[in-house]
């Protein structure tokens, strides 16, 4: 798994980005995509890519963010007109103050063999980003079976009703992780992994020390706090592996 941000691995990006197209226009939902790779790669905050040991991207997912408010985040238009559109703005809005990243584009190529390990490293990703931003919620909206296989990290789904979203066919539902509570939630492997990982990061973000880079900042308020600017994050790889 390499962590980066688009602008420090654009081949990279533009791998993950194509792979989750096929992906999504695979199962008839690519109008939950933006398709348009530059746009996309403006609203991303961090991507994540899975590789084999080919070095062929099998599947990644993004991070948009951190929000400012729920006008930040493509969930509020995922539950437009929809019952729960309130609670999902009030969710949103009242975990701004300690951060939040919304995870979107997530995809795996089918493989029999390692598919339940890469689901797992996706499942986790979150926290590294939570360690980097030094936030305190992910969060991320999905067909109920997805999020079930995303349950092992610690995730909880929202008590709202779903949303027909992108259509008719899919029930999406918003499942949100708090790196304060997680471990009540989660599989002992996971939550043994998603320690020792965020420990990683944590340790690549002090002074001298190679991979990705960017000074955290405490715990305050959206309108104090001081994000790591995209452009002074560089690439770390091989965070997880299979």
């Amino acid at each position: 798994m390499v962590m980066a941000t688009p602008e420090a691995e654009p081949e990279l990006f533009a791998d993950y980005h194509r792979g989750a197209v096929a992906s999504y226009e695979r199962f008839g939902v690519s109008d939950a995509l933006d398709s348009d790779r530059a746009q996309c790669a403006d609203d991303t905050g961090l991507f994540w890519a899975l590789t084999d040991v080919d070095g062929r991207v099998v599947g990644g997912v993004r991070a948009k963010g951190p929000l400012r408010s729920a006008d930040d985040s493509h969930a509020v238009v995922e539950w437009a007109g929809q019952a729960g559109e309130s609670e999902v703005r009030e969710m949103i809005n009242e975990r701004v103050p300690n951060g939040i990243l919304e995870m979107k584009a997530a995809w795996l190529a089918k493989d029999p063999t390692g598919g339940r390990h890469r689901a797992k490293m996706i499942a986790r990703s979150g926290f590294h980003a939570m360690a980097i931003f030094d936030v305190d919620f992910c969060m991320a909206t999905t067909a109920a079976h997805i999020l079930e296989q995303w349950r092992s990290s610690g995730g909880v789904v929202a008590a709202i009703p779903a949303t027909p979203y992108p259509n008719e066919r899919y029930q999406t539902q918003m499942m949100w992780w708090d790196r304060r509570t997680f471990a009540a939630h989660g599989e002992s492997d996971q939550i043994e992994a998603i320690i020792r990982e965020m420990t990683q990061v944590r340790r690549s973000l002090q002074p001298g020390r190679a991979g990705l880079v960017g000074a955290a900042t405490p715990h305050r308020s959206a309108h104090e706090r001081s994000w790591p600017q995209r452009g002074n994050l560089q690439t770390m790889g091989d965070l997880a592996t299979a």
